[in-house]
């Protein structure tokens, strides 16, 4: 994933719909709201409507109005709360998250608390539920322990192959270089990858269920994380990261001996998120937030998943418990600009989780190919797919914003 030094911070979510044509209304007046937030000594908010003469898709006008709502998220102080905003809904009708009723009690507790710093590598034992799938042998993507038996994973990780015998999971791993005797390689008794996975819509039902041989003994290194519910709800103050051993940028690999690496992000309005994957053209709508994904991002400080981090963990702490609320899925190249990152909404597939699990009893733990075992080192090859190119749209907003902040620093000099 992409870390920059200092510590991580949260965006409050921005109370602004816009229409979806293309990103924007598709005439004058069509569909307009109203930005609601906090005015501030470092931003000034005020009521604008969002549309764009001629009806030509964004076009400036578009890109300029995306540019001022960027710029003022990029102001707000922080800790500042958007009016309207205290929660963000996942699904309806919502309830208090409470875990799925299979799921054990020692789920979402770690064996280190406290406060967390991003930026840097994450504290040993912080995220226990973390695991690796290999491919043959070579590290692809992060995956999650959410029970003895299972870990859950993103679909589009599975693609060259649905064969158990060519995937095992690293369990009680920190140094994927490195391993403890606490560390454990385990092998995949079954693949479920979700047969809707692509198919309605770009990266739609992105994600698999991996069956064990197991089960798994659970220690302060290896813990589950908590399934949520079929109707969650998480709070505009909730604490959500992202951990994986993904790559630093673009084109730079995480280092020896690849340390997991950790960073928070604040769960975005969906609408606004897929306004920076929009193409120019009206109706475009070919990258979207769906109703199966959820948006989270820290532009401030430029956090984003990357590759090698698909199909890990994005975890929120509720009530002390750490629940998976996501999987890392896609986004824009992890360069600069940073945008919002793109997760499978876990919640959404409450129901088939439960389904498949149900269907497929616990194998014979004495039928298991090869036992669990402390694996060598393993060398890292990050999957190299769901990373498409910014839009013409991206750029210029990224110009418009520029100018902004050159206008603001103009202006306070004056």
């Amino acid at each position: 994933m992409r870390l920059l030094p200092g510590e991580h911070t949260r965006l409050s979510r921005p109370g602004v719909w816009p229409a979806q044509e293309g990103g924007f209304p598709a005439a004058p007046g069509a569909h307009t709201r109203r930005l609601a937030a906090q005015s501030g000594p470092r931003c000034r908010i005020c009521p604008m409507e969002i549309a764009g003469p001629g009806g030509s898709g964004a076009g400036w006008w578009g890109a300029c109005t995306l540019a001022v709502v960027v710029l003022c998220l990029l102001s707000l102080p922080l800790g500042t709360e958007v009016a309207g905003t205290t929660t963000q809904r996942l699904t309806q009708p919502s309830e208090e998250i409470q875990p799925q009723a299979d799921t054990q009690a020692e789920c979402g507790i770690p064996a280190v608390t406290g406060k967390i710093f991003g930026g840097r590598d994450a504290p040993q034992k912080r995220w226990p539920w973390q695991a690796s799938v290999l491919y043959r042998g070579m590290h692809i993507c992060g995956a999650t322990i959410v029970s003895a038996y299972w870990v859950i994973s993103a679909a589009h990780c599975f693609q060259k192959s649905h064969h158990p015998d060519d995937y095992q999971i690293l369990l009680g791993y920190y140094r994927l270089k490195s391993p403890t005797q606490h560390s454990l390689q385990m092998s995949v008794y079954r693949v479920f990858v979700h047969n809707d996975f692509n198919k309605r819509y770009f990266m739609g039902s992105d994600i698999t269920l991996l069956q064990l041989y197991g089960p798994v003994n659970f220690t302060e290194y290896i813990r589950p994380a908590c399934l949520p519910g079929r109707n969650p709800q998480v709070s505009s103050s909730a604490s959500c990261w992202i951990t994986g051993w993904g790559m630093v940028t673009e084109t730079t690999m995480l280092g020896d001996p690849y340390t997991l690496q950790e960073a928070q992000l604040g769960i975005m309005d969906s609408q606004i998120c897929t306004m920076f994957f929009q193409g120019p053209q009206p109706g475009n709508n070919t990258y979207s937030v769906q109703d199966d994904m959820l948006c989270a991002g820290d532009l401030m400080t430029g956090k984003s998943i990357c590759r090698g981090d698909s199909g890990g963990p994005f975890v929120c702490n509720l009530n002390n418990v750490w629940f998976l609320i996501g999987l890392s899925s896609w986004s824009l190249p992890c360069q600069q600009p940073v945008s919002p990152s793109v997760f499978t909404r876990v919640s959404y597939f409450s129901e088939w989780i439960t389904q498949k699990q149900n269907s497929s009893p616990n194998p014979d733990p004495s039928s298991v190919p090869h036992p669990p075992s402390v694996p060598p080192g393993v060398p890292i090859f990050p999957s190299l797919g769901n990373i498409h190119k910014p839009r013409s749209v991206l750029t210029l907003v990224i110009s418009q914003v520029l100018v902004l902040l050159l206008i603001s620093l103009w202006t306070l000099q004056l």
